[in-house]
């Protein structure tokens, strides 16, 4: 569409223009995109010869990559920035792109054309990652439904297609229904015992919102520390229905955004798509692009851990329940009081508590000192750029770069909560590594928070659990950014196992406990004076506070997530199933009400379906990774070069045990997971 050619979106510029993108645009260039990318493919179809890399793959890859970088900022916009403008539109692309990429699964030409070319010569004279490349690639076809003919074709690109739209309105329930759920309160007495900056930031939300006194909300910088401190119990339990109701058909907008309906269809036709394929079930589909060999072993990794966590987990409810009872009088907890007298029995054994903490983590400070580790780990540099035009006024870029200035990749940071912005943190794709001819394009992330944004004129500080998720993105940025794969599809976390993809992000969390880490990014916010030793002290002996019933609640996740996989079929009662689970697993049981499957965004949205374990069995490896550095110190330059070198650097281009094989010199061992989370004591040497 010659109109639209000059769009910003098209534009192959260093960096998406975002504040030139326009809803009215977004269509209208994705159908530009994809119009090219249909021209790149029938030109690779019209080759003639035997299909080589630089005539079949070369081609395929710059495809891809390209399409991903138009896409790119409309998701990410979508993400942070919503407005009905563009959900509408983004809605619109959905159908097309799910069209488009399920037809080139199913290209039964492209497929024979790759089938032709991995059984020749030019195979066999490619490079290890290279050959990769072109075995994903015959995976993902036969996963994409090549093999299907007729019937069985059109309806497996049916449910592609309405799988996407499906997962987008489950998000958009889930945002909505967080953001459509407000509280004022006029009595700031009535919030007895909620921390100053929380109700500081009540009191600007409420400004913002036009409406009197305080504002509390859904959004975890104002739900967290409602929960965790406020004196009212009526007031606790009044949030907490409302959160552990989202999007459901309970609680106060009932139906209003309820997700019941589209989570049921998602299972169905996931099934019924693993079906066609010839899988057992969805589980079995979803394995194919793991670590995890079966069903079955990733049921007893789970179990295992159960069994190890639950008298320890156990043994902390008990002593939870003790207290509230014998320092408050408190008969029987319930759901909402949990994090309440936890936090104080926090106090009563350690002297501490998150917001005591707060003030010692000014953002800025944060991040900058999480640059200054990894830039000592990893022998890399990262500045600020402020001519670099974002999607809003908090939002920072950085550039990193080798020790010797060579340009390795660039971050957007955005780390505040704000309106219209998806909750949870994450990292995301901008652009990625690829190399064109001599020169190299380097690869560009998102990294996104959402933390208590600042108040008035004071600088806005972050408790100690909020550093612990920046450093967690942050090492998925890393992963993304550091890589040395010219190839797409395998380049930073492209092609790399996704039970094996949160090895970089939970391995980086382990310096947020470490002294020589805490100094660079730590000082008062008003004073500067440094994090004092005993509150440091302290700090790192709270750290495994609950960590049995903190194990449990993951692994309750991640077994209904799997089971629900594996064994849904329509009139499954959800519902029961985490029920069932949690009789099984869990010391804690939520009430009847408590809707989470309905807000469970990470397995009906967000990319790990069968696959929530993924957390848990990357845990064995990012604390086995990390008890490399116990062995010898936390800034240790060797094994810093060597964790950059085998693991980040290698992107999807070997498997993920081969690169974790590399640097530790062994397959990984679960005793330092345990001995982290506190679960089982260390050795007797080590204790020593």
């Amino acid at each position: 569409m010659p109109q639209h050619q000059h769009n910003p979106l098209l534009l192959a510029a260093p960096l998406p223009p975002f504040a030139d993108i326009r809803a009215q645009h977004v269509v209208p260039a994705i159908e530009h995109a994809l119009a090219q990318a249909q021209a790149t493919l029938d030109e690779v179809l019209r080759a003639s010869g035997t299909p080589g890399w630089a005539t079949l793959i070369e081609p395929m890859e710059a495809m891809g990559e390209r399409l991903d970088r138009v896409w790119s900022p409309v998701r990410h916009l979508h993400a942070v920035v919503d407005t009905p403008e563009l959900r509408e539109a983004y809605q619109a692309c959905l159908p097309l792109l799910s069209a488009f990429n399920t037809a080139l699964s199913q290209n039964t030409a492209l497929y024979q054309a790759y089938r032709s070319f991995a059984s020749g010569p030019g195979y066999t004279a490619l490079s290890a990652p290279q050959r990769r490349v072109v075995d994903n690639a015959l995976r993902d076809f036969q996963l994409g439904g090549v093999a299907l003919q007729g019937a069985q074709r059109e309806r497996f690109a049916a449910i592609q297609t309405r799988l996407s739209d499906l997962a987008s309105r489950f998000s958009n329930n889930v945002l909505d229904a967080t953001q459509a759920w407000s509280l004022s309160v006029a009595d700031e007495g009535a919030l007895a015992g909620v921390p100053a900056s929380a109700l500081a930031a009540a009191r600007q939300s409420a400004r913002e919102a036009g409406v009197p006194g305080l504002r509390l909300t859904l959004d975890l910088p104002c739900y967290l520390p409602v929960m965790a401190y406020a004196e009212d119990a009526a007031l606790r339990k009044r949030l907490y229905e409302a959160y552990a109701t989202r999007a459901s058909d309970r609680g106060p907008d009932a139906g209003r955004f309820d997700n019941g309906p589209l989570l049921h269809e998602i299972l169905v036709l996931r099934q019924e798509k693993a079906a066609l394929l010839g899988f057992a079930n969805y589980a079995c589909y979803s394995l194919e692009r793991k670590m995890a060999r079966s069903p079955d072993e990733v049921l007893a990794f789970l179990r295992d851990l159960a069994v190890r966590s639950r008298a320890v987990a156990q043994a902390e409810l008990d002593e939870l329940t003790r207290f509230a009872a014998q320092e408050h009088g408190v008969a029987s907890l319930a759901a909402w009081d949990i994090p309440y007298y936890s936090e104080k029995l926090k106090r009563r054994r350690f002297d501490i508590s998150q917001e005591d903490l707060r003030p010692y983590f000014p953002v800025h400070r944060v991040i900058r000192g999480m640059f200054d580790i990894v830039e000592r780990l990893f022998a890399i540099r990262i500045r600020d750029r402020t001519d670099v035009v974002t999607w809003h006024r908090h939002v920072s870029f950085h550039e990193i770069t080798d020790a010797d200035g060579t340009r390795l990749g660039a971050l957007y940071l955005d780390p505040f909560a704000r309106a219209s912005k998806r909750g949870g943190a994450w990292m995301d794709v901008c652009r990625t590594r690829m190399r064109r001819g001599a020169k190299v394009q380097t690869p560009v992330a998102y990294l996104t928070c959402n933390f208590t944004p600042p108040v008035g004129d004071q600088p806005a500080t972050i408790t100690h659990d909020e550093v612990t998720t920046l450093f967690h993105e942050f090492g998925h940025g890393l992963h993304h950014l550091l890589t040395q794969v010219d190839i797409p599809s395998i380049a930073g976390i492209g092609g790399v196992e996704w039970d094996a993809v949160e090895l970089p992000s939970q391995f980086l969390e382990n310096w947020c406990y470490e002294p020589e880490a805490l100094a660079l990014i730590s000082a008062h916010h008003v004073s500067g004076e440094p994090l004092p030793a005993t509150l440091l002290d302290r700090l790192r002996a709270a750290r495994n506070f609950q960590s049995g019933m903190q194990m449990l609640r993951q692994v309750e996740f991640a077994l209904f997530d799997f089971r629900l996989h594996m064994e849904y079929q329509p009139g499954l009662d959800v519902l029961a199933l985490l029920d069932e689970v949690r009789n099984e697993v869990a010391v804690l049981h939520p009430p009847e009400f408590n809707r989470f499957a309905y807000a469970f965004s990470h397995i009906f949205s967000g990319g790990y379906a069968a696959g929530y374990y993924s957390y848990k069995w990357a845990e064995v490896l990012s604390s086995d990774a990390y008890a490399r550095f116990e062995e010898s110190e936390v800034f240790d330059r060797d094994a810093g070069a060597d964790f950059r070198r085998e693991i980040l650097e290698r992107g999807g281009e070997r498997d993920a045990l081969a690169c974790f094989v590399a640097f530790r010199g062994r397959e990984p061992a679960i005793a330092a997971l345990l001995r982290h989370s506190g679960i089982e004591p260390p050795p007797a040497a080590d204790a020593a």
